[in-house]
């Protein structure tokens, strides 16, 4: 699978000592109790959640999450837990995690940041799913809506219910979508900003750096106050290609540009 391995732990995918937990072989039997395993931020557990947990949105290893989520309860990770006992996190973190527990089972996986279009009606609400590799082709799959009815089978999204950076952002040169209609749901964050920051930090989790949704490096932060211009644009338009193309060798390459690789005080 060219340069990039899918189906060993990356940098943010390992389990640690969880690893080995998981004796499902089944991908979507894998990632089922993945919904049940993390709380948003906004989310009350039936009582306040104390303010010193809310920091653990902010933890990138599926390894230290795993060692949270046992901490709270011992039982393995592929048993659910009460709302109380749920990590604090974010689409992401059941992204991460659901690909920590396939590779776990040497399943190729991998996780894709972009827009959820199934939330709000002609909306795409930054989102966070995971692929695995099955029957010739990538399964999308958004296991953290297990369960709930948002008239899309999250087991295997359908192409257009779920766009990557790269899918919105062709979408929108194309004169296709409206930019505006872009965003992070509860913020004044919309716009092609938001789809612009989308796509970089897709090519990243194609290259086993999966980071958190407000991580900002390269010319990001500018992008987002719309301070770069058409050259940045045009970068955009062939991570966007590349990405699409699914040649591994040219995602790796295109990876090591100097405003698109991920610094390493990050990676941690």
């Amino acid at each position: 699978m060219g340069k990039i391995d899918y189906s060993a732990p990356g940098p943010f995918t390992s389990l640690g000592e969880a690893a080995g937990s998981v004796v499902a072989a089944d991908p979507l039997e894998i990632c089922e109790p993945v919904h049940a395993l993390f709380l948003h931020p906004d989310e009350q557990p039936g009582k306040d959640m104390p303010a010193e947990r809310q920091v653990e949105k902010n933890v990138r290893p599926a390894g230290a999450l795993a060692r949270l989520l046992l901490a709270l309860d011992p039982a393995p990770l592929t048993e659910a837990r009460v709302a109380e006992k749920r990590v604090v996190g974010t689409c992401r973190h059941f992204a991460v995690m659901s690909c920590a527990l396939l590779r776990d089972r040497g399943v190729a996986a991998r996780v894709r940041c972009g827009f959820g279009m199934y939330f709000e009606v002609g909306l795409g609400m930054d989102h966070w799913v995971t692929e695995f590799w099955a029957g010739g082709r990538w399964v999308r799959v958004d296991t953290e809506i297990f369960g709930q009815e948002r008239g899309v089978d999250p087991r295997d999204l359908k192409p257009g219910e779920f766009l990557t950076g790269g899918e919105a952002w062709s979408a929108y040169r194309r004169g296709e979508v409206d930019g505006a209609k872009f965003g992070v749901p509860g913020t004044e964050n919309w716009g092609p900003s938001e789809i612009r920051g989308n796509v970089v930090r897709d090519l990243a989790a194609l290259n086993n750096v999966e980071t958190l949704p407000w991580d900002e490096w390269g010319r990001m932060a500018e992008a987002y106050e719309g301070k770069t211009g058409a050259d940045y644009d045009e970068l955009l338009d062939e991570v966007a290609v590349v990405c699409a193309g699914d040649d591994l060798d040219a995602v790796a390459a295109l990876y090591q540009h100097p405003d698109l690789r991920v610094p390493d005080e990050l990676i941690r």
